[in-house]
């Protein structure tokens, strides 16, 4: 009653009037309903707490604690599903245009503290930390990181989680899962574009593939979301950053490099590395103790990883090598034997390196890759299973899906065919591998790998044009390639007489060519001899 009798007079208060107003009547409406606040020195106190966020960043309630309102530019009032709490909203002309920029958030810490929430007042079980940024993917781990973070270093812990293309499903119902663990805010940002243009490209420009088999899908994805965990990190002013990679991955390396690269002056938390938790059985008891409800999808038996670029597969049988991966394991492809038994043919359009259209319909890198994955996975493209050496010194072996990324792969390389002489090719497959290994062992922001990416922008400025695929049931096929920069020449290459080249030169270069060829066989013919 209070809150819509408000909303009747609203338009004629000014925007922090408006806020005092609904905080107050809200506070003394849950004294009606049974909450203690014991005094108006207490109630000042957190109206203390009252700032000013990016409206890009949607702040959280914590249910129970601590409470959070945020008044947005809409027309209305409406009663929140959060525990009782308010978001008001109003459109008055004369604060429409501010609304667009920012919204206001106004803290209550209520008396009904935790132990975990209360450690945020202070200094933690093991130091203290003001607010620090998590890589957070709703799962088992990164819910419990988040009470973890708060009982050991006194912090607020802002939730981040970047959109990479791994799909609509593991975004979903990510903000009610990191406000019942305890977050201060969830930052979700739509990264697909990004990773596919800097980060994917540059690699397949470069011909990057790590021990002869791997794209580097998960390898691609960690900087490009590390950096945007540093912009966030500024954004909210944070003094940390925090992940859930094990100590035995490569992940943790290619996270804390680029951290390292962008901020050397955030502190990194790896819980895993420092944490009594042992397995998920553990994970689960903690998530108990603090409050946090566990997760109740079923566990998947593999380890994976998914992003627009690909999916990856780790864990249960794969852990044996002698293990053949069973049917049912692979998401983005069915199995060669059941795709289509009518091949499909594709015509893919390159400029400078870069793929740029799909039977000469243009799209924006992310859309392009999408299109290839759906048609490529139809097909049975794209499916490795390896042994792998990690960056840490173990093996381990993986089975991946690329289906979108091995189409581009075949393209680009083939066009190259044409497009480069042979010294250039020679040198640039050099290159790559070294390329690959800076990529895999999370040296994206290195000056090496930043200078062989101009290298590799140079060389290729040329490979220009288009390559006709044919997809069969698990293969690519090349049908046809053509470039206006194509070094073939058909009147040099015939085997009909032409005037450019004489074939009796060849003679002469023959001669030359095996010249050291022809001493060594002389100095051995003389030491027979003696």
């Amino acid at each position: 009653m209070l809150v819509r009798a408000a909303s009747a007079f609203v338009l004629f208060l000014s925007p922090s009037l408006f806020v005092t107003l609904v905080i107050t009547l809200t506070i003394k409406q849950n004294l009606r309903e049974g909450e203690k606040i014991q005094s108006a020195a207490a109630i000042n106190a957190r109206m203390d707490h009252l700032h000013f966020t990016s409206s890009s960043t949607k702040p959280l309630v914590h249910a129970p604690n601590p409470v959070r309102f945020m008044i947005e530019c809409k027309l209305g009032a409406k009663s929140s599903e959060f525990g009782g709490v308010v978001f008001v909203h109003r459109n008055a002309r004369n604060h429409s245009q501010a609304c667009k920029s920012q919204a206001i958030q106004a803290v209550l810490v209520s008396d009904k503290e935790t132990h975990v929430s209360g450690a945020t007042n202070g200094r933690g079980l093991r130091g203290k930390l003001n607010k620090v940024v998590l890589a957070y993917s709703g799962g088992l781990d990164t819910s419990v990181i988040v009470p973890w973070l708060r009982e050991n270093y006194g912090c607020e812990v802002v939730c981040f989680t970047a959109d990479v293309g791994q799909g609509i499903s593991e975004l979903e119902g990510l903000e009610a899962k990191a406000k019942a663990s305890g977050a201060y805010q969830l930052v979700v940002k739509d990264l697909t574009e990004e990773f596919v243009k800097d980060y994917v490209y540059p690699c397949l420009r470069a011909g990057a593939v790590y021990e002869r088999k791997y794209l580097l899908g998960t390898s691609m994805a960690r900087p490009v979301i590390a950096k945007a965990m540093v912009d966030v990190a500024k954004e909210v002013g944070a003094d940390a950053v925090a992940h859930g990679c094990t100590g035995k991955g490569n992940d943790q390396v290619r996270f804390e490099l680029t951290f390292f690269s962008l901020n050397p002056d955030l502190q990194v938390v790896a819980p895993w590395r420092e944490w009594d938790i042992t397995g998920r059985g553990d994970a689960i008891e903690y998530a108990k103790k603090h409050n946090v409800p566990v997760p109740v999808t079923k566990k998947s038996i593999y380890s994976r990883d998914r992003n627009l670029w690909h999916l990856s597969h780790e864990g249960d049988i794969l852990e044996d090598p002698a293990n053949e991966p069973k049917k049912d394991m692979y998401m983005m492809s069915v199995d060669p034997e059941d795709a289509p038994d009518k091949p499909e043919y594709l015509e893919i359009g390159i400029v400078s390196g870069i793929p740029v259209s799909i039977n000469g319909k243009e799209l924006s890198p992310a859309s392009l890759l999408t299109e290839l994955n759906n048609i490529g996975g139809r097909h049975g493209i794209g499916r490795i299973d390896m042994v792998e050496n990690r960056l840490v010194g173990m093996k381990s072996r993986g089975v991946y899906e690329t289906p979108g990324g091995t189409i581009l792969a075949a393209a680009c390389r083939e066009l190259e065919s044409l497009t480069l002489d042979r010294e250039a090719i020679q040198f640039k497959d050099t290159m790559a591998l070294k390329y690959a290994e800076l990529v895999y062992a999370g040296r994206w922001f290195d000056p090496l790998r930043e200078s062989m990416d101009a290298f590799m922008e140079n060389i290729t400025k040329t490979t220009t044009g288009s390559v006709l695929l044919k997809l069969y049931k698990g293969s690519v096929i090349v049908a046809s390639r053509k470039s206006p920069y194509s070094l073939y020449r058909e009147d040099i290459s015939s085997f009909e007489s032409g005037q450019i080249y004489d074939q009796a030169d060849a003679a002469g270069f023959i001669r030359l060519y095996g010249l050291p060829m022809r001493v060594r066989a002389m100095l051995e013919k003389d030491k027979g001899n003696k």
